[in-house]
């Protein structure tokens, strides 16, 4: 590495630097500044030959620019380094003596006429004069005015300060090329410019002086400011020099390095230090200092050591517990694989069951409502029919009526009114077929002696409409099986369905649990739950019991296994849910359309089906339930719309009832005994429906406002009796069970104060007969204490028994 010298000249920041404007493109220049160059570099030469190496200056350019010569030099340079120092120092101070002497020789030099050309022996004089100026600090700003000093013709199209200063200003968006200056020292083979070297004299010179200050307070040896004076723009610096420090001798490293390389730009404080010329106040270096020093520098690398240590230590537990970890984690992510695997394929299959049930459910919901219109129309045709008949009846046999009410709608002409009477005598003529078939079917079964008219519902249709039906029937239960042809069994299948859910909640029952299976489970098998249960009509006698169907039984233990059952687990409510959200609304639809009240059998069977509910599934069958509370106010929406339309009670005269083989009788005794059956059906409900409720439909609406009048329009006698006893049988017997004192409920009162007055009719019809009629009424007249007793109406009872001479009154009450 070769040790080179280096200056750096530099002005305050308030001198006005001497400038040359040059064209950027005058290859004139370009020669005229490398001839001038030769020349100069040759007559350096021929003066360090004479002169010592010392005290010869750069050349002064026309430009203003400093050549280094440096380079040439640089081998003897790096050969005689510890000399250049020395003779260095002593230069420097002689350079006042030196400079004084040569400015006041050249004096006569700084006045020059105007518009005389100065020779060559000028400028070389003003050159040394501006640069020992520099060097003493007494260096003067060139004279900025027109004709002074100018030591290049400047060209006429050289651009103006102010213009330089614009462009400065100007923000430049293309790559910035390079200027003539740089051009030029390219081509004579300089490398930097004096440009780049006062940018990092600038950006370097606080760092180093800052790294100076501490490097002498740690060594506490005394050093030479380098001395770097001012930047002048526009100059060429080829290298720079460092200055060897005086402690050298004591062994601490040296280094020369070129003028704004990497080294000098940046120095390290561990293995370089910039030494300065020698001072006589420099402080002895000892041993003693020597060895604090060092045994400084071990204490604070053995707390380095020790930190280090530590911190080592607890990398490696870190790195211990990372282990163990990673060891913990690869044993059990096995398992978690394969969950994982076997929940992505579970993802897809519930995706893709809903695709399904997205497509099917809309065709399952049409072909269910179909059934149920299908079943709504027949029950509304029999409804219908049973009206029109009791309104043929009725206006057959009453004695007000007219032919406004025979014949409604018609025309004053009467031309509507051969099409009604002939659409009369057909449904009476069908009337009588249904009758003698019912007739004659309780003949061959021997139950024609205890058959009532009216007891019977006349639900029998007609071959026609039996074939209508059955074929709309078939046709929807032919579709209902091409629903899921096209789909694969796993995707419509119940017990294909379960499987894959009792898979996951045998394997990762937490991951189920979690996704709330349990509880969308009775959603995900409602439809093909309901496409199973598409002909399930309880009301008719081949119906199935759903608990036998084969949903059910595929659902019947699920989540069941042998293990310990886990605290709330909602695969146990499975079916009561299923029944909750299937088979109550489906009951619901039936019981408002399809049910009709008149109907022993229908009653029966749909209480069947409610009570086996309520006792089977408490859970969700109760009062609070909501889908029970719409299947209870369906059940009395249908009941109250058959008390308001289909009951009727004619009212003849009684000479007209004394023929009992008249039509009017037959009428009479027909709508009374369906009354009855009524109300024994409604009162089928007794456990199911409220009390309350109960007591409003049957004998608020029923007995006191139909029955009632038929029995005060009826003959008091036997037959009275024997109508009474089949009324009171009707009553539930928990209604008197529990009651206190010696009257019954408050809505038979009506009901018990008739057969008061049976008693009285009877005892006097018997006055003046025969002792085998008086002993018949008095029969009577204790068969009406034993029916108060029955209902609780004790004070009634007494009455009759006291006002009759019944002495057998503790015996028929509580024989009872």
């Amino acid at each position: 590495r070769s040790n080179v010298m280096f200056f750096n000249f530099s002005f305050k920041e308030t001198e006005e630097v001497f400038k040359v404007k040059k064209s950027s493109y005058s290859k004139k220049i370009v020669k005229q500044l490398k001839k001038e160059y030769k020349e100069d570099l040759e007559k350096s030469k021929v003066r360090t030959e004479v002169n010592s190496p010392t005290d010869v200056e750069p050349p002064l350019e026309k430009s203003g620019q400093i050549k280094d010569i440096g380079q040439e030099d640089g081998t003897a340079n790096s050969e005689h380094g510890e000399e250049e120092m020395e003779v260095e120092s002593e230069k420097e101070e002689e350079k006042p003596k030196a400079g004084g002497a040569f400015s006041s020789a050249l004096s006569s030099l700084n006045v020059l006429r105007p518009g005389e050309i100065p020779d060559a022996a000028f400028i070389h004089a003003a050159r040394k004069k501006r640069q020992m100026a520099r060097e003493l600090g007494d260096f003067t700003p060139v004279d900025s005015e027109p004709g002074k000093g100018r030591l290049v013709r400047e060209d006429e199209n050289d651009a103006s300060d102010d213009e330089d200063d614009d462009e400065k200003r100007r923000i430049v968006f293309t790559v910035k090329e390079k200027s003539q200056r740089q051009k030029i020292a390219e081509e004579i083979g300089i490398e930097g410019s004096d440009d780049e070297a006062l940018v990092a004299g600038e950006q370097d010179e606080e760092l180093s002086r800052w790294e100076q200050e501490q490097i002498r307070k740690g060594i506490n040896i005394p050093q030479a400011r380098i001395y770097q004076p001012a930047e002048v723009n526009n100059l060429y610096y080829q290298n720079t020099y460092q200055t060897l420090s005086y402690g050298s001798s004591y062994g601490i490293p040296y280094t020369y390095a070129a003028y704004g390389s990497s080294e000098t730009k940046s120095q390290k404080t561990d293995n370089t230090v910039p030494f300065k010329t020698p001072s006589n106040e420099m402080t002895p270096v000892t041993i003693d200092l020597v060895k604090k020093q060092l045994k400084d520098r071990l204490d604070s690398m053995k707390e380095l050591h020790k930190a280090n240590r530590q911190q080592y230590e607890k990398h490696q537990q870190s790195r211990e517990d990372s282990t163990k970890a990673i060891e913990r984690l690869e044993g059990s992510s096995g398992g978690i694989g394969e969950q994982y695997k076997f929940l992505q394929e579970m993802r897809g299959y519930v995706q893709d069951l809903l695709e399904c049930f997205s497509e099917k459910v809309p065709q399952i919901n049409e072909l269910e409502s179909a059934m149920h219109q299908l079943y709504k129309q027949r029950a509304s045709r029999l409804v219908q029919r049973r009206q029109d008949d009791i309104k043929d009846e009725s206006s057959e046999f009453s004695s007000h009526s007219n032919k406004a009410l025979m014949a409604p709608n018609l025309e004053s002409f009467g031309r509507d009114r051969v099409i009604y009477q002939e659409q009369v005598k057909r449904r009476t003529a069908e009337r009588e077929a249904r009758r003698a078939r019912r007739r004659q079917a309780r003949e061959q079964t021997g139950k024609m002696a205890d058959h009532l008219e009216g007891l019977s519902s006349d639900d029998e249709e007609t071959s026609t409409d039996i074939t209508n039906f059955n074929m709309e029937r078939d046709r929807i239960l032919k579709e209902s099986s091409k629903v899921f042809e096209d789909v694969l069994e796993s995707f419509y299948s119940i017990d294909c369905i379960k499987s894959q859910f009792e898979a996951w909640r045998s394997k990762y029952f937490a991951s189920y649990k979690d996704a709330y299976i349990g509880l969308c489970l009775p959603k995900l098998f409602n439809p093909l739950i309901r496409l199973q249960l598409l002909i399930w009509t309880p009301l008719e006698g081949k119906c199935r019991d759903f608990e036998t169907m084969l949903w059910f039984e595929s659902l019947l233990f699920y989540g069941c296994e042998e293990q310990e059952q886990v605290k709330d687990d909602a695969d146990i409510s499975l079916l009561p849910t299923i029944v909750e959200r299937v088979v109550l609304p489906k009951l619901t639809v039936i019981s408002e359309n399809i049910w009709d009240p008149f109907s022993t059998t229908q009653t029966s069977r749909m209480v069947a089906i409610v009570q086996k509910l309520v006792d089977g599934y408490p859970t969700v069958v109760n009062a609070e339930n909501k889908n029970t509370q719409m299947l209870l106010k369906a059940l009395l929406l249908r009941m109250r719309r058959t008390l308001d339309d289909d009951v009727f009670m004619p009212l003849y005269p009684k000479n007209i009832l004394e023929n009992k083989n008249s039509g009017p009788y037959l009428f009479f005794q027909r709508q009374f005994w369906s009354s009855v059956k009524l109300l024994g059906n409604f009162l089928q409900w007794y456990g199911i429906l409220s009390n309350k409720t109960l007591q409003e439909l049957s004998i608020d609406g029923l007995l006191n406002r139909y029955i009632l009048m038929a029995f005060q329009n009826s003959e008091y006698g036997e037959d009275s009796i024997k109508k009474a006893q089949s009324v009171i049988a009707c009553f539930p017997k928990q209604w008197f069970a529990n009651l206190k004192g010696d009257k019954t409920i408050s809505q038979l009162e009506n009901f018990c104060r008739y057969l008061v007055h049976l008693a009285d009719t009877i005892y006097r019809n018997s006055i003046g007969c025969s002792d085998v009629e008086k002993r018949n009424a008095r029969e009577h007249i204790k068969q009406i204490i034993k029916l108060l007793a029955s209902i609780r109406a004790l004070d009634h009872a007494v009455t009759v028994a006291n006002d009759h001479n019944v002495k057998e009154l503790k015996i028929l009450i509580e024989g009872k």
